[in-house]
């Protein structure tokens, strides 16, 4: 068997506070605004992959999640892998002593540990896995933000899950995309106590792309041209708001932005409906929740945020999750609920309101409303997994297509 090359990394799943939608460049993926998000611990949402490179391969094959994809030239895949296959051949054409492996072709195998195309941002995680397995199998001195650049051609978002905690995407003005890049604005240690629950409400294919709508939103909006104007202002005060653990401010801001997206999905012709019944019953539930808060002389004690799906993130501090899942198991009754950070010491979790809730604000939902409850919080970049973790066996098929 001929000398191979491989390395296996996974990458975290980011949920936007400020979100990414529109492009003023379809190919390079260059966005109409800047953007802000929190990256989630991969210990519970990730994409794992491996990347091999091996003389005897005769075509680059990519699996993702068991199957067979597709490598379409010029497209997304083919866009990511030509760019590490040349950062490569630089190293090599530098170094007359590094190893020539830049144009052997790749496999690659790739798994999410949650649903594909559901709204949980799995292009994201899958991407930034893709182009840093590829950096860490070419052994090249690529910074995070280099790779966000490339990422970003894949999946926009993709180029925040190049860098764990708290991450801005700025939108940049360079034709060639080059100032359009990922950083990170905190790291996850400087706001550990931010947490996430993320309400499962589908775990199907959502009915319109994050592609094709946000391109008919691009063309039809007419409160798209608003939207863009208050990004900016937004920008600022959410990371000033993060410096300054100021989650009052940070919930304030990500539950205005999350409503003007869906605002914005809803004018576009023909309208864009990514929340459903139960995604509203949220919002208010949430909303009655921060009510009693504030009518008390207090702050807001949970966020609401939505993605181009009826999947609710609801963002929090670490000591209001307990009251939040007991809120929402009242409307929304679970099976029973595996607590990640074992807050609760025990599986089932009894529903309750905090004192002053208006129960009017939503009906109560049957049992599978909401599929289910993960509890999560801030996270890492990136990882290298070990060989023992690879997904490919000898042969340089998938594992679990090679038994």
């Amino acid at each position: 068997m001929s000398k191979y090359f491989q390395a296996t990394a996974s990458a975290p799943v980011n949920i936007a506070c400020i979100k990414y939608w529109g492009k003023r460049d379809t190919k390079l993926i260059l966005p109409t605004n800047s953007s802000l998000s929190v990256t989630l611990s991969q210990d519970h949402l990730r994409s794992t992959t491996t990347s091999r490179a091996d003389p005897s391969f005769t075509e680059d094959t990519i699996w993702l999640n068991g199957k067979l994809d597709e490598i379409k030239p010029g497209g997304r895949l083919s866009t990511c892998i030509d760019a590490m296959r040349r950062a490569r051949e630089e190293v090599e054409d530098a170094d007359p002593k590094a190893e020539k492996f830049s144009q052997c072709k790749v496999h690659i195998c790739s798994y999410n540990n949650f649903p594909t195309a559901a709204g949980l941002a799995s292009s994201a995680s899958g991407f930034a896995a893709l182009v840093y397995s590829l950096a860490k199998l070419y052994q090249l001195p690529a910074s995070p933000k280099d790779l966000s650049i490339i990422a970003r051609q894949g999946s926009g978002s993709a180029c925040r899950s190049l860098f764990g905690g708290f991450v801005a995407w700025r939108e940049g003005t360079a034709p060639d995309g080059s100032d359009s890049f990922a950083e990170q604005v905190a790291p996850e240690i400087a706001w550990s106590d931010m947490h996430a629950l993320i309400c499962v409400v589908s775990d199907d294919k959502k009915g319109t792309s994050s592609t094709a709508g946000m391109q008919r939103t691009v063309e039809t909006s007419t409160l798209f041209e608003q939207r863009k104007a208050v990004v900016p202002g937004r920008m600022r005060a959410i990371t000033e708001a993060i410096h300054k653990r100021d989650f009052d401010q940070f919930a304030e801001i990500t539950m205005k932005d999350s409503n003007s997206f869906h605002a914005v999905a809803l004018d576009t012709d023909p309208p864009i409906f990514y929340l459903n019944d139960v995604s509203r019953a949220i919002i208010a539930i949430v909303t009655e929740y921060n009510r009693v808060s504030l009518d008390a002389g207090g702050k807001r004690k949970a966020a609401y945020t939505f993605d181009a799906g009826p999947n609710a993130v609801i963002y929090a501090p670490k000591e209001n999750i307990k009251e939040i899942v007991e809120m929402i198991v009242e409307y929304f009754p679970q099976e029973s609920f595996k607590d990640t950070f074992a807050l609760f010491g025990k599986e089932d979790v009894r529903g309750r309101l905090v004192r002053g809730f208006n129960t009017g604000v939503a009906k109560r939902f049957e049992k599978g409303a909401v599929k289910t409850l993960i509890h999560t919080s801030v996270g890492d970049g990136p990882r290298v997994r070990g060989s023992e973790e690879g997904l490919l066996g000898e042969n340089g098929l998938p594992k679990d297509l090679a038994q």
